[in-house]
């Protein structure tokens, strides 16, 4: 859809979009820009559902060794 045809029926690309619908804008027959619906429900996070599949290091907390620093102060 060129830039025209979008700027002149928005509300409806509006509506298709929020149907799930994605639409490519272009601009002289190039894309330009992608309407996409904003997801708005996202999965419930629960408190502790990654319990045991990580399990933080002893040296956690300890100095980067020096070739690694010397990396961030360049």
């Amino acid at each position: 859809m060129n830039i025209h045809e979008a700027k002149t029926h928005l509300s409806q690309l509006l509506e298709r979009v929020a149907m799930g619908e994605e639409v490519v804008i272009a601009k002289s027959g190039t894309p330009v820009a992608r309407l996409v619906p904003v997801q708005t429900h996202s999965k419930k996070r629960v408190p502790g559902s990654a319990k045991g599949e990580f399990t933080v290091p002893d040296d956690f907390n300890d100095p980067l060794p020096k070739d690694v620093e010397d990396l961030f102060y360049k």
